[in-house]
């Protein structure tokens, strides 16, 4: 019930907009309905698969990498105190400068391949996975830390077993935000400069005024992006299933 509430949302949207084409009659060319876009996306499937699996590889190859870094940073802040000065910087600067007006950049110092996406994915993914983590490191209950440091527990110790699993959650909801912003940094890279990808191709349907094809393409991305996050949210809540859900209604 919990997959099939979204599935009946989605389809109760493509309802409106075919119903809002028709009776509105508007152009196919300014706003194709949702069945000649099913139609273009069936006879087009094996071009825009290779192209959807293009898009897929930078935006998990920048789930990772920004994962990744993200987590370090925030480990090293909250280990290092010392270096929270000079990573802190970092961490504000990398939100300061619109991360869109790198991409330009990063195309020129890597390229037209995978390797400007995926960079762009990473700097887009850092911020919100950084943040959430360290906050939930910098947050954990003061009384589980003097307790387990009059039992005589290293530093090391205390943070692998008690700061960590305690800012699971806090990291949970930053590799949430993570999963749902990844496609943007892979799309506009491909949009800046690339030969491949579904942005690539939603450009290139877009110059040709094929703008059925230009919305099958972002169908499919937007599919696969709602995918990722429901698949990463199942993780999550195995990761800390000890966390019960709290109904907000439940606390008015």
């Amino acid at each position: 019930m919990t997959y099939l509430r979204p599935l009946i949302v989605f389809a109760g949207l493509l309802s409106v907009w075919q119903a809002a084409v028709s009776v509105f009659a508007v152009a196919p060319f300014i706003l194709p309905g949702p069945l000649a876009v099913l139609e273009v996306a069936r006879e087009r499937y094996d071009i825009l698969a290779g192209h959807a699996a293009v898009t897929l590889t930078e935006i998990l190859l920048g789930l990772v990498f920004g994962t990744l870094l993200g987590a370090g940073s925030a480990l090293v802040m909250a280990y290092f105190r010392q270096a929270r000065s000079w990573l802190l910087p970092v961490l504000v600067v990398s939100q300061a400068v619109p991360v869109f007006a790198l991409a330009p950049v990063l195309v020129l110092w890597f390229g037209y391949g995978v390797a400007p996406k995926v960079a762009m994915a990473t700097l887009i993914i850092y911020f919100p996975v950084t943040a959430a983590f360290y906050d939930g490191l910098r947050r954990t209950e003061p009384g589980w830390v003097d307790l387990a440091r009059t039992m005589g527990a290293s530093k090391a110790a205390i943070l692998s077993r008690i700061r960590i699993p305690a800012a699971l959650p806090a990291f949970s909801s930053g590799l949430r935000v993570a999963a749902a912003v990844a496609p943007i940094g892979a799309v506009v890279g491909e949009w800046v400069g690339s030969s491949a990808g579904l942005g690539y191709y939603m450009l290139l349907m877009n110059g040709r005024v094929q703008t059925d094809a230009m919305f099958a393409a972002l169908l499919i991305l937007a599919i696969m992006a709602v995918v990722i996050y429901f698949l990463i949210d199942a993780a999550l809540r195995r990761l800390v299933s000890w966390q019960a859900d709290v109904d907000p209604a439940s606390l008015s």
